[in-house]
């Protein structure tokens, strides 16, 4: 385990995390110092209700990305269907020009 320090919102705090990660930790933490810090005139002088709306914000784009990726997937299930469908009408369609060239 390492400890890493981190700041968010103009105050320092010591995290454990596991050996290899304190880079991306560091990033994470970064993330949410970004969110304060974009409260600018809205934030309160409570520690802990910023770093709540950081949380909120930070939440709303992963659901956001989340609902993004589920309508891409969505979207590539629908296309696969369609191409089996048109490759379906395709062969239906050669074997009624094939019926009628043979009549």
């Amino acid at each position: 385990m390492s400890d890493v320090r981190l700041k968010v919102g103009g105050r320092y705090y010591t995290v454990a995390c596991a050996d290899g990660e304190e880079d991306r930790l560091r990033a994470l933490a970064a993330q949410v110092d970004g969110k304060v810090a974009a409260l600018g005139s809205a934030a309160s002088s409570n520690e802990g209700k910023n770093l709540l709306f950081a949380a909120i914000f930070l939440a709303d784009e992963l659901d956001e990305a989340k609902r993004t990726a589920a309508a891409a997937s969505a979207d590539d299930a629908l296309a696969r269907r369609l191409e089996r469908i048109a490759g379906a009408l395709e062969k239906a369609a050669d074997a009624l020009e094939t019926a009628g060239e043979q009549a």
